[in-house]
C-alpha cells in the first residue's frame, strides 16, 4: 500500500505550471516503470476526478484538486486571517500583498491580494514557487530558521540570477540574512523584477514560531519616498495575524 501511494505521489509531484500535462509513455520513461503501471494509476486517478484525460489522451490535473484547495485555503486559520489583513493592506495603501511559506530553497505563494491600479506582476500568482535567496519573505523565512539548517537547504542549489541586484554568492546571501535575523524585517530590492520592491515581516504561530511570511510589492519610485510607512505597515499586519493565530509577544 506504501509503495502504490508513494508512485501516486511521485506522479502528482510532477505536475507544475511548466508542465501541466503528463502522458503515460512520457511518465514511463521518465521514471522507469512499466507502462501498465503508470496507465492503472492514471486511470484510476482520472476515474476519482483527481485527473482528466485530454483528446490528446494525455492527462490534467482534475476539478477534485480545485475543490480540495478551496478547503485547504478556507480551513486553515494562516490563510484566512492572512487574508483579511492583506485586504486591508490593500485597501488602504493600494499595494498588492503576498502570503508565503518556505519549503527547502524556495518560497511559494499561498495567497495574494493584488490591487487593482497596482504594478501587475508577472512573476506572482498562487501556487508559484520563487527562489527564497531573492524574494523578501523567501529571506525572511531563511533568515529565521536555524542556522545549521542554511547549507543543507542550498545544498546542490545555484543561486541564479534574475536581475543585477540579485544576490548570487552565498557568503553575501548568509551576511544579509544575519541582518534580516537582527532587523526582523526583510527586502528585495528589485532582485527578481527591475522596478518593484518588497518589504516583507514573518507570520508567528502561538509558539512563536516564524511559519510565513506577508509581504508588500511597491514600485522603487514610490518606496524611495516611504520607506519606513511601507515597514511599519507590513510589521503591523503580520503582528496582527500572528496574534489571531494565538502569539504572545514577550
Amino acid at each position: 500500500m506504501r509503495q502504490i501511494v508513494d508512485k501516486i505521489g511521485t506522479i502528482l509531484a510532477l505536475y507544475s505550471f511548466e508542465r501541466p500535462e503528463l502522458g503515460v509513455t512520457e511518465l514511463s520513461g521518465e521514471l522507469s516503470w512499466p507502462k501498465s503501471t503508470v496507465s492503472e494509476i492514471l486511470t484510476s486517478l482520472a476515474r476519482q476526478g483527481f485527473l482528466e484525460r485530454t483528446r490528446r489522451g494525455r492527462f490534467r490535473l482534475g476539478w477534485r484538486f480545485f475543490e480540495l484547495n478551496q478547503v485547504l485555503l478556507e480551513s486553515t486559520p494562516l490563510v484566512r486571517e492572512s487574508r483579511r489583513a492583506m485586504q486591508e493592506l490593500v485597501e488602504r495603501h493600494g499595494e498588492s500583498s503576498h502570503l508565503m511559506v518556505l519549503e527547502r530553497h524556495q518560497a511559494v505563494i499561498v495567497e495574494k491580494v493584488q490591487a487593482s491600479l497596482a504594478m501587475q506582476i508577472l512573476m506572482s500568482r498562487v501556487g508559484l514557487r520563487l527562489p527564497a535567496h531573492c524574494s523578501a519573505c523567501g529571506k525572511l523565512l531563511l533568515a529565521l530558521s536555524p542556522p545549521d539548517e542554511l547549507p543543507i537547504l542550498f545544498d546542490d542549489v545555484e543561486l541564479k540570477p534574475f536581475t543585477p541586484a540579485t544576490i548570487i554568492d552565498f557568503d553575501r546571501l548568509k551576511t544579509e540574512l544575519a541582518t534580516i535575523r537582527e532587523a526582523g524585517i526583510a527586502y528585495d530590492r528589485e532582485e527578481i523584477v527591475p522596478g518593484l520592491t518588497c518589504v516583507a515581516a514573518p507570520i508567528r504561530n502561538d509558539e512563536g514560531k516564524p511559519i510565513a511570511g506577508i509581504s508588500v510589492s511597491i514600485p522603487s519610485y514610490r518606496f524611495a519616498g516611504g520607506e519606513q510607512t511601507y515597514v511599519d505597515m507590513v510589521r503591523g499586519a503580520a503582528l496582527r495575524v500572528s496574534r489571531s493565530l494565538g502569539y504572545i509577544e514577550t
